[in-house]
């Protein structure tokens, strides 16, 4: 009685341990996909169960009528781990997004007076499927049946400056969205002077800068959020995902100036700031902050890149990425590589149409990431 929203693969998950899954007939996988890079730090991490369990067995649910040290403490660490904005929790990524963009609209009105109503959102991105993220989205197969969609948005070739600076130079566009690197449309990256010169458009027309870290978010690319990348930093950035590691949970962070637009009525979420899911990100800042780990994730994805290259190339396969967000372009359709894969034990995420997602845990051996690349080497070797 489910509604017809997804087409999902005929395999049925029941059980998860580090970086493998088990299905019904007790059939193990390798879990490259991490749920759409959600389950970061793998399945059953025995911190993350021990900040649930901690925090289940006392409360789980007052609403944000009434303050709560974990929910301040959290939004006090991601602030400090990033550019000292201050923090919305919500629950999912198009929900920071549409909340990132409902902050934009009362920028344009309460600082340009209306007079700035445009934003600009870049081709093959992808912000969720609300009403108004996927009238950000600019792709026709996410608004398809949904026309009329949102008016504002005004969409640009990605890494193309001149068409950004174009629109902005009119004078009626209060904020630039991106990702920084496009996870849905097969992980592509932004380029780095492309970044760096927005910031500068962005600064010059009065125009916010919205990072979309829905994805790339909690360690995925080797740095806590992919801008820190790029020596760039937003007005407002987005997150979800990995930041509960699998609890439903998303967040946006503002700079101060910005932040401060929205009073009380102008915003909220009932189930924001979730007590339960605020412990286990904690849990998840605990480890993601720790010495070392960010810098094996870098090392790991070097290594793992290098694997994927040297047992793809049979088929001429490109590989693109960053940290363990890896993209791999095929010349067949991924969705066939992709059952076969499945068939042969290892669970992948498909990107476009010829591109595959390998989003192992964070947390995943040299040796376990070795085992993926092998499995990948003999599906590809099944299409020759």
């Amino acid at each position: 009685m489910l509604m017809n929203t997804y087409a999902p693969y005929n395999y049925r998950f029941i059980k998860g341990e580090g970086t493998y899954l088990y299905d019904d007939t007790g059939k193990r996988y390798i879990d490259f996909g991490c749920g759409i890079s959600v389950s970061n730090l793998g399945h059953g991490n025995p911190h993350l169960l021990n900040c649930l369990k901690g925090q289940a067995d006392k409360l789980w649910h007052t609403s944000n009528l009434f303050p709560n040290k974990i929910v301040e403490d959290l939004a006090e660490r991601i602030s400090k781990a990033s550019f000292g904005g201050k923090v919305f929790f919500c629950n999912s990524g198009a929900e920071a997004n549409e909340g990132a963009i409902k902050l934009a609209r009362i920028y344009n009105n309460k600082v340009h007076a209306g007079a700035k109503p445009r934003i600009i959102t870049m081709n093959d991105g992808f912000h969720g499927r609300t009403y108004t993220t996927l009238s950000a989205t600019a792709q026709k197969k996410v608004q398809s049946g949904f026309e009329p969609i949102a008016p504002f948005f005004t969409y640009a070739p990605y890494n193309d400056i001149a068409t950004v600076e174009s629109e902005l130079s009119k004078g009626d566009v209060c904020a630039v969205m991106l990702e920084l690197y496009q996870g849905e449309s097969g992980v592509l990256p932004a380029n780095i002077e492309y970044v760096k010169k927005l910031r500068e458009l962005a600064d010059k027309y009065k125009a916010l800068l919205i990072f979309d870290e829905v994805q790339t978010g909690f360690g995925r690319t080797g740095k806590l959020f992919a801008y820190e990348h790029f020596g760039v930093t937003p007005d407002i950035m987005t997150m979800a995902k990995a930041i509960a590691n699998g609890l439903p949970m998303g967040a946006f962070a503002a700079k101060p100036e910005i932040a401060d637009l929205f009073t009380p009525g102008t915003h909220g979420s009932t189930f924001g700031g979730n007590l339960l899911a605020c412990a286990v990100a904690h849990g998840v800042l605990d480890i993601m902050l720790a010495d070392g780990f960010l810098n094996s994730v870098t090392e790991k994805g070097l290594a793992f890149q290098l694997m994927l290259k040297k047992r793809l190339e049979i088929l001429e396969a490109s590989v693109r990425g960053k940290g363990l967000m890896v993209g791999v372009e095929l010349p067949i359709l991924n969705k066939d590589f992709i059952r076969k894969a499945l068939d042969e034990g290892l669970v992948l995420i498909a990107g476009g149409e010829k591109s595959v997602r390998f989003y192992p845990p964070l947390t995943a051996t040299m040796d376990e990431l070795e085992q993926g690349a092998n499995i990948a080497e003999k599906v590809m070797r099944s299409f020759l």
